[in-house]
């Protein structure tokens, strides 16, 4: 399973949700979303958009984690 690492960068640069939602011209509704749901699915398009706003790698935003639902 993947989770994003979203919240956690924008935190440790400290950028809010509403400047990331300019800085990576997405709609502020959807930063809210990935924010609060860090398993949400999004598209390629907007986790790059994330990743140069936050100005690190895709790969520094997602993590696979175990699927507890696989048992």
């Amino acid at each position: 399973m993947i989770r994003l690492r979203v919240k956690e960068v924008a935190t440790q640069k400290v950028i809010s949700m509403t400047r990331l939602s300019r800085l990576a011209d997405t709609n502020y509704k959807t930063i809210k979303a990935i924010f609060d749901n860090p398993y949400r699915e999004v598209t390629t398009t907007t986790l790059d958009k994330l990743a140069r706003a936050l100005e690190v790698s895709v790969i520094d935003l997602i993590e696979e984690v175990p699927d507890d639902r696989a048992n």
